[in-house]
């Protein structure tokens, strides 16, 4: 049996433990310590408020630490608010928060809460089956180091990579009940990497 932890400080949290909880030899559980986050086999960093995540790690000495568990090699998929957590640079914000991931990141690059839409995506590395992809108030990549796999484009612009142990897209998988990207982090992320 495989845990994976959910950073519970903001988001869909509950969503993504749900999603977790219906694949095989996983259990999702809701982290907020370090010392609960030493005790999981892979992390996601939900959506959210990414200055308010970052400000709140912040207040619990939590950043650094993690920042080093996760270039040590902890599987980790940040999910919206979570790829903004992940990148080295957000275009027009100084603030840094782990800085762990080669993208470049635009915050709210596809425009305010009423500009949230859903589409669906052909992925065979992923899926076998369409996959549908929920944006809201997204972020999107708009530059990728030498390192990163872009793994899905939308309308021009990079909302899904991968780059050594970490996994970032700008959509929500948990808010739909499709569970490949949740399968894909499980399998490739983390059974495989514990497999070596």
């Amino acid at each position: 049996m495989y845990t994976v932890g959910v950073l519970a400080i903001q988001g869909a949290v509950a969503e993504h433990i749900a999603c977790l909880d219906r694949l095989p030899d996983v259990e999702g559980l809701a982290v907020k310590t370090m010392a609960e986050i030493n005790q999981v086999d892979g992390l996601i960093l939900p959506g959210g408020e990414s200055t308010a995540m970052g400000k709140i790690l912040g207040y619990y000495n939590m950043l650094e630490p993690l920042r080093t568990k996760i270039a040590n090699g902890l599987p980790v998929w940040g999910t919206c608010a979570g790829l903004i957590l992940l990148a080295k640079e957000i275009t027009g914000q100084p603030v840094r928060y782990f800085s762990t991931m080669d993208i470049t990141v635009r915050r709210n690059g596809y425009g305010s809460q009423l500009d949230s839409f859903e589409t669906t995506v052909s992925l065979p590395n992923v899926s076998h089956g369409n996959i549908p992809l929920v944006f809201i108030r997204a972020p999107y990549i708009e530059k990728v180091g030498e390192s990163v796999e872009v793994l899905v484009k939308i309308q021009g612009h990079i909302v899904a990579a991968a780059q050594n142990n970490m996994l970032v897209t700008s959509f929500h998988p948990e808010l739909t009940t499709d569970l490949s990207f949740h399968r894909y982090f499980f399998k490739h992320f983390i059974q495989n990497r514990a497999a070596k």
